[in-house]
């Protein structure tokens, strides 16, 4: 979809003079931006620039130290923004003695579950189909990064926040990525990712926001 439709659309994620401090010390920011449903956009920026940090506190993780987010145009507390986001950490927060399927039934539990998905379909979406009751600690690190992403595509959620979700993936699992966004977008949904590496989501021409190292 051109930029300009999308553009028309109302935001689904705002951040308005957004900055972050850790011990007076600038992280980055302040940061004004939008994302519209329908839109991938990349975030760039070398090691320290706080690409980890941004998304942490767009999920409500962290508190920035100043400035705005806003969902759908509504002004968001911490405690409003969590729940309506997806957030894919380098730490996947899968708990290893439970089996893939347990995981993600636990997750529906506490979030519910989008229309028409369901942990064993959400399972096989990411080609984990045969897994399910494979205890999270026998599964490689690939295999594992699969299962959180299946946690995000359950999530009855519109905003995807990934960071490097293609780290630990072969290339079959950076196109499944890559497949994950095109199909989010295309349901209207919206989603903010980091990379390091050259696989960074390339369906047309991305917007990307970057963040750049100010301090000494």
């Amino acid at each position: 979809m051109p930029t300009n439709e999308l553009h028309e659309r109302p935001a689904l994620l705002e951040a308005r003079g957004l900055a972050f401090a850790r011990n007076d010390e600038p992280i980055f920011g302040p940061l004004d931006f939008a994302l519209h449903a329908g839109e991938v956009v990349l975030i760039e920026g070398d090691n320290g620039t706080g690409k980890s940090t941004l998304l942490r506190v767009l999920s409500g993780l962290l508190e920035p130290t100043s400035g705005e987010i806003r969902l759908n145009g509504e002004p968001l507390t911490l405690a409003r923004l969590s729940p309506q986001v997806a957030l894919l950490s380098h730490q996947t927060g899968l708990k290893v003695e439970l089996t893939a399927l347990e995981n993600l039934r636990f997750a529906a539990g506490l979030g519910g579950q989008r229309a028409g998905m369901s942990p064993p379909t959400a399972l096989a979406g990411v080609g984990l189909d045969g897994y399910a009751d494979v205890p999270v600690r026998q599964l490689s690190a690939g295999q594992k990064k699969r299962v959180a992403l299946a946690r995000v595509l359950l999530a009855p959620v519109g905003l995807w926040l990934l960071d490097e979700p293609y780290a630990n993936l072969d290339l079959d699992g950076i196109h499944l990525v890559n497949r994950l966004l095109e199909q989010h977008a295309s349901r209207g949904g919206a989603a903010l990712i980091t990379s390091h590496g050259a696989y960074a989501y390339t369906s047309g021409t991305p917007r990307r926001i970057p963040l750049k190292a100010d301090r000494p």
